[in-house]
């Protein structure tokens, strides 16, 4: 996974100057509005990049735009039903959305907090318990729609800095040189589709997996198709439980994740073959009940090799440590699945070889995608977001270019550390669950028995996950 820093071994500096053509200054200076910022894509990760820099005390006399492709987003109420798109927002990533106010209208619309995540083989009995000794939040399971609602009302409080253009979609982009002469332009210049032209000192690309702004800046991208899809849908459970658990199982085809909503309802996540994935969007829901209930109780890929080997190990554990394993809960039984919530998407990973270029920089998945058997993908954006928002605040504190490579750089940087790291991680576990080879099932099931009897390893991985 070497491979996925990018800098050295695909990219030299010297990349970094490269530029479009030269633009006449006279041509467009007069007609196109000049931003500060400019954040390609209203998602999630864009709208609260927006939201960030307009409620940064040093953003005061700035200028910001957002440029949203889709309409705009709000609830006064939620609708009864909920979302079959949710995310797992990280104790992070809720510290990002309350230093801006955000998380208060998370949290008087609806979310979910869970306490343990309960993680295991089923080709084996082995398992991993995650939970915190003083009972704290691990995370919220939070509808999209609602993440999205709380970020629209933020950026209403700031709209005199940042000035949001729903359905607009940018079309062209034009790069300038680092050195520029009287005759050419210093800025980004961008073409949206319904021929406006806007400038900004610096472009923010969050424009998903799929990104304009990395491509038309000539950023190379690493990128892997998996071969499996997610299949997503609303379930309501058998009984009311407290339902603070958030539960997943590694099936050969794939994880399957259990997410609370309330105390009577769920989110499915099945990350599965394709071919499984469109069977289970047709299947009647008493076939497609039945698919999840088995998914999570079946113990028909166990071998008596591996529970035996897997048996002793454990026993030996306890002896070395009988305090270090956690104790196991059985997850709900699902009982009915909402009409119309079940859907699906295909499942890949991505890493840009460079965050950043002159004037230009990349957030969310615009510069790295992953599989969701982690639950990291919005808050791998979020963490971009905080970072990047802390070195433009001091660059803007210290009067300096915004667009400058010099803190940019150091954005790119931190971020690579982290990101990388976690990326091949989880494509790593994805590799290793994906295969009934016997060796291997012996492997991960000690692996997982060693880590589950070591508080410490856990308490780092939590640490980790949550930041």
């Amino acid at each position: 996974m070497a491979v996925l820093c990018g800098r050295g071994l695909l990219a030299p500096l010297s990349g970094r100057l490269w530029a479009g053509p030269r633009v006449p200054l006279r041509s467009v200076a007069a007609a196109a509005p000049l931003y500060d910022v400019v954040v390609s894509g209203g998602g999630m990760v864009g709208s609260a990049m927006a939201a960030v820099l307009g409620h940064d005390i040093h953003f005061h006399d700035k200028k910001i735009a957002l440029l949203e492709a889709g309409p705009r987003k709000e609830y006064d109420r939620m609708p009864d039903s909920y979302s079959n798109r949710v995310s797992s927002i990280s104790p992070g990533s809720a510290t990002l959305l309350s230093s801006f106010g955000a998380w208060d209208h998370v949290c008087s619309l609806r979310l979910k907090p869970f306490r343990r995540m309960q993680v295991w083989d089923a080709c084996s009995e082995a398992i991993i318990v995650f939970e915190k000794d003083d009972l704290d939040d691990m995370g919220y399971i939070v509808e999209n729609d609602v993440i999205m609602s709380a970020l629209t009302k933020q950026l209403d409080a700031v709209a005199d800095q940042v000035e949001v253009f729903y359905r607009s979609r940018a079309v062209g982009y034009t790069w300038p040189l680092p050195s520029y002469s009287c005759d050419t332009s210093p800025w980004v210049q961008i073409e949206l589709a319904d021929g406006r032209r806007l400038q900004t000192k610096l472009l923010i690309g969050a424009d998903g997996h799929n990104s304009v702004v990395r491509k038309e800046a000539q950023i190379k991208n690493i990128e892997h198709r998996y071969d499996q899809s997610a299949v997503v849908a609303t379930l309501h459970l058998s009984e009311a439980t407290d339902n603070n658990v958030a539960w997943q199982r590694f099936l050969p085809t794939g994880p399957i994740a259990l997410l609370p909503l309330s105390d009577t309802a769920s989110s499915l996540v099945w990350s599965t073959s394709h071919e499984h994935a469109s069977e289970l969007l047709t299947m009647d829901e008493e076939s497609f009940v039945d698919s999840i209930n088995s998914a999570f109780w079946s113990n028909v890929n166990h071998s008596d090799f591996i529970d035996t080997a897997g048996a002793m190990f454990r026993s030996a554990v306890s002896l070395l440590k009988p305090s270090g394993t956690a104790v196991r809960q059985l997850p709900p039984s699902i009982a009915k699945v909402d009409p119309d919530s079940r859907a699906t998407f295909p499942l890949g990973m991505g890493h840009a070889t460079e965050y950043v270029r002159h004037r230009v920089a990349l957030i969310g998945d615009a510069a790295h995608r992953v599989h969701p058997l982690a639950g990291q993908g919005v808050n791998l954006g979020f963490g971009d977001i905080a970072c990047l928002a802390h070195h433009l605040s001091a660059a803007a504190f210290n009067g300096s270019d915004l667009g400058s490579l010099k803190h940019l750089l150091k954005f790119e940087t931190e971020r690579q550390r982290h990101n990388v790291s976690l990326i091949a991680a989880i494509d790593v576990l994805k590799r290793l669950y994906s295969t009934r080879l016997a060796p291997l099932v012996l492997l991960r099931t000690w692996g997982l028995q060693a880590t589950n009897a070591l508080p410490p390893v856990k308490e780092q991985i939590m640490a980790f996950a949550s930041k």
